[in-house]
């Protein structure tokens, strides 16, 4: 449904809607106890209309243009718009029922319309050129600087300097992509959804631990089928099921489903979809100058080109997928020695590596589980960021929340001044789609001398509890954790003046360095066992599995690199075609991964159809960005490895200083140089995934 009659557009927003003014709240946080699904549309509406009479005012300004009166300007309006759309943004990820989908789908393409009317507003541009043009005699600092200097090239590529007939296309193009991909992520949640796995049969659970099996039986219940168990495509669901269940046939089907997500022939498919898109952002890169859509979306990156951002991954490729073929071999060599008569298929690794793992290390991941439980693993990510950077983090209680199970914190720096506040959504539902993510509901900003303190959240999708038993997380969900918070933590220590330069609103491929370098302390010794204790006895995990855990820790990396490298590559071929793609999407990415030698035994990260990074999440011709940033996050820990403490209070001051506080107030390498003293040197991540020796 695309909402047309905006006729109503023009009225004042009744000052009842929670969105009518700032939100007079403890910390200024949201009032989700007042916002109703009825809220949104008048406010969007609303906020709108307000951007646009703000803009007018800038346009029709009788003073000649300057930094103040244009740019500053521009970047403080939408006040009333930016409410609305960081809250409904978090909503439509986390809590999308089809109400939550309707307004989405009915308000898209009139926030496209409106971007495009600002980016393409030729006076606005005008005013802004004059200060950009002015910019060497200007005496501004370097985050002014790089304020108008993003604005003019944003009005540039937004296609400001077409003709007539280029610019209405491009409006066009533009409106049709925000419902292409909106209408990818909508049918990519009714695949993940609609899917259930129902075992009746006990035999059938053969392997399983007790806790899968009771969150399966939760489930089960959930769904109305009392006396069964329910797997879904919910990733904390079908990787245990995977790791785990003996039926090897029930294993391909849950698999199978997983990985056909929109490639099923029906109304949620979603490769006629991807055709379209790939096909539009073709045109639209050409109408504005570039070759590709990868040429485009790379300019405003450190990696500059897709032959750049190729080259790393291929170099990452020649170690990865040699040590993914001796993986094979060992996991075959296992199959074989327990009389299995069949061959390795995709569906079989998750199994056999983990009993490899158990044979090899000792190691099985129900083993260290019940040290991991969720809210310990929240305590040692703060207690982290606690000693690194000398905050600290208290519930708040009764603060309003838009689900019940989500948790707020406040955030105080070492003066106990207040820093920002974050909100914690860890657990799985329907209305929920895949993965983790970080946001933002305010960011930080610094207004008419007033420090505008961040408001960020966390979501993610981690192991429910099971039965009388807390959330336990897995190795990898421990991770994903600690790198949710690394995002967080860019937002919250961000330090800017003005909300376009602050926290995460940098460089794609820049984005990742907090996140990932976060991952870093999760696993030293120091760290595990401040926060892994043992769910039932209240153990700290003993010196044996902390051994266990480091001797296995580049395990399986080559299966983990290659099917990162294999997407990422997926996606640049995507993106770089220069004629309009007439293969179907099978066809083409089959011919992508079959040509980089992806064995048959592992598929890429995320296959077309359920690719929603690349299609349905700001990560276009951009994926190989997690590769690149950690060139940097590998060489940045090591500055701490150099000097002997993985806490060392000035390398942590440095990169609080230099990176975490600068947002995107500067040149990236600039602000790395800065930290670092050095370009970041690439063997660190060869060798942290274990493919050359230290």
């Amino acid at each position: 449904m695309i909402y047309t009659a905006c006729q109503d557009k023009n009225k004042a927003l009744d000052p009842k809607n929670p969105f009518a003014s700032e939100f007079n709240t403890p910390y200024g946080v949201p009032p989700f106890d007042q916002i109703e699904p009825e809220h949104y549309k008048p406010a969007f509406l609303a906020g709108i209309k307000q951007q646009t009479d703000e803009i007018k005012s800038i346009v029709n300004n009788p003073e000649p243009a300057t930094f103040e009166n244009t740019v500053v300007a521009l970047d403080e309006t939408g006040s009333l718009l930016d409410r609305v759309s960081s809250v409904f943004s978090a909503i439509s990820g986390a809590k999308a029922d089809s109400v939550i989908q309707d307004i989405e789908e009915e308000i898209l393409p009139l926030l496209t319309k409106h971007h495009s009317d600002i980016f393409l507003n030729d006076k606005l541009f005008a005013r802004i050129k004059t200060v950009y043009e002015a910019i060497p005699t200007a005496g501004l600092n370097v985050e002014q600087k790089m304020l108008v200097e993003n604005y003019y090239k944003s009005f540039v590529r937004s296609g400001i300097l077409l003709d007539e007939s280029q610019k209405k296309r491009l409006r066009e193009i533009n409106e049709e992509l925000s419902l292409l991909t909106f209408n990818y992520g909508k049918n990519l949640l009714e695949e993940t959804n609609n899917f259930l796995l129902v075992i009746d049969d006990p035999a059938d659970l053969s392997g399983l631990p007790a806790g899968e099996v009771e969150i399966a039986s939760q489930t089960a219940k959930k769904k109305g089928l009392d006396g069964k168990w329910v797997f879904t495509l919910s990733k904390p669901s079908w990787v245990p099921f995977l790791q785990y269940a003996d039926n090897r046939t029930l294993r391909e089907k849950l698999y199978k489903a997983m990985y056909n997500r929109g490639n099923n022939g029906d109304e949620s498919d979603n490769k006629e979809i991807i055709t379209k898109i790939v096909n539009l952002r073709l045109e639209k890169a050409n109408l504005l100058g570039f070759k590709s859509h990868a040429d485009f979306m790379l300019e405003e990156t450190m990696a500059k080109t897709p032959a750049n951002a190729l080259k790393l991954l291929e170099d990452i490729w020649k170690y990865a997928l040699p040590q993914a073929k001796t993986e094979k071999e060992a996991l075959q060599k296992l199959i074989d020695e327990e009389g299995g008569n069949f061959k390795l298929a995709s569906w079989d690794w998750w199994y056999y590596t983990e009993k490899l793992r158990a044979k090899k290390y000792a190691l099985n991941e129900e083993e260290i589980r019940p040290y991991f439980v969720l809210e310990n693993v929240r305590e040692g990510a703060f207690e982290t960021a606690h000693k690194l950077y000398a905050i600290s983090f208290k519930e708040i209680q009764n603060i309003p929340v838009y689900q019940r199970d989500v948790k707020a914190f406040e955030v105080n720096d070492a003066d106990g001044s207040l820093i920002g506040i974050i909100y914690l959504d860890y657990f799985p539902r329907e209305e929920k789609r895949n993965g983790a993510w970080m946001g933002n509901f305010r960011e930080q900003s610094v207004n008419q001398g007033n420090f505008i303190h961040p408001i960020v959240y966390n979501i993610g999708n981690f192991a429910l509890p099971a039965g009388d038993d807390p959330s336990l997380l897995t190795i990898d969900q421990v991770e994903t954790l600690f790198h949710e918070f690394g995002h967080a933590l860019h937002g919250l220590l961000s330090k800017c003046t003005y909300k376009s330069t602050s926290g995460t609103n940098v460089y794609r491929d820049f984005v990742e360095l907090p996140s990932q370098i976060n991952e870093h302390w999760a696993f030293y010794p120091e760290v595990l066992k401040s926060y892994a204790k043992h769910y039932k006895t209240g153990e700290i995990i003993p010196d044996v599995l902390i051994e266990k855990i480091e001797k296995a820790g580049n395990f399986n990396q080559g299966f983990t690199t290659t099917e990162l490298v294999a997407a990422a590559i997926l996606d640049m071929k995507w993106h770089t075609i220069e004629t309009p793609l007439t293969v179907d999407v099978e066809t083409f990415e089959n011919e992508v991964l079959n040509g980089i030698g992806l064995i048959p035994e592992i598929i890429a990260r995320y296959k077309s159809t359920y690719f929603s990074h690349i299609f349905d999440g700001g990560y276009s011709a951009g994926y190989y960005s997690y590769l690149w940033s950690e060139v940097l996050d590998a060489d940045a820990f090591h500055a701490f490895i150099e000097k002997g403490d993985i806490f060392d209070p000035e390398t942590a001051r440095s990169f609080r200083e230099n990176i975490l506080s600068r947002g995107g107030s500067e040149d990236p390498m600039v602000l790395y140089r800065r930290f670092r003293g050095a370009d970041p040197n690439p063997e660190y991540l060869l060798q942290n995934r274990g493919f050359i020796t230290k």
